[in-house]
């Protein structure tokens, strides 16, 4: 990294809110796992799409009627890791840029990026009716394993290199983001394999420990 970093992309879901999955926080809500799409998934049966119709699906079972908004109010719970607001707030003082880049849900990276004033954000979602009614549709902006070319698309709309990306992820599906970023840091690991892939590891959960490598 040549210098100060320019822009830092984030995963959200165990790095900008302390939860495991925006998804599995839905789920929970409903009293439902999608254990066996994420079996079908990982098998190569299905892809992202179709793994996020069948998530809402699962709601839809639950409740006919759900709208976006009960499921914007279910993610309002979802809190914001610790020294969140601390690490952007020095990110804009330093005039670094920041995106969020998430495979979990749009509804609460908007919240998250409002917020915490992050710049840009790209993040999946479903399609309502008019009023507000979950249709089933999906809306597809970053596919799991993909999150390596939404960093670069990110980085060139700022017209940033990735000599000056930094990129901060929690688990193997975050080590594609490092792998087209100049420093890639692993906040609070839940794999062996982010790990390892890494060029620093962060154990303590505060979001302000990943100012020491920016």
């Amino acid at each position: 990294m040549s210098g100060v970093a320019k822009l830092v992309a984030f995963d959200m879901d165990g790095v900008l809110v302390d939860i495991v999955s925006s998804w599995v926080h839905v789920h929970r809500y409903f009293g439902v796992n999608n254990d066996h799409s994420l079996n079908a998934y990982l098998r190569g049966e299905i892809d992202d799409r179709e793994f996020i119709r069948r998530d809402v699906k699962l709601w839809k079972d639950k409740d006919p009627t759900v709208t976006i908004d009960k499921i914007r109010r279910v993610l309002e719970t979802a809190e914001l890791m610790p020294g969140a607001r601390e690490t952007l707030a020095e990110l804009r003082t330093r005039g670094i840029k920041s995106v969020i880049v998430s495979a979990g849900i749009d509804l609460l990276a908007e919240r998250v990026a409002r917020e915490l004033s992050i710049d840009m954000y790209f993040a999946n979602g479903f399609v309502a009716d008019c009023t507000g009614k979950l249709v089933g549709g999906d809306i597809l902006n970053v596919g799991l394993a993909g999150k390596g070319e939404v960093v670069t698309r990110a980085a060139g709309l700022f017209g940033v290199d990735k000599e000056d990306v930094v990129s901060v992820g929690n688990s193997r599906y975050d080590i594609p983001m490092f792998d087209v970023s100049a420093c890639g840091l692993a906040f609070c690991p839940e794999d062996e394999e982010v790990r390892d892939r890494a060029d620093h590891v962060i154990e303590e959960k505060d979001l302000r420990e990943i100012l020491r490598f920016v």
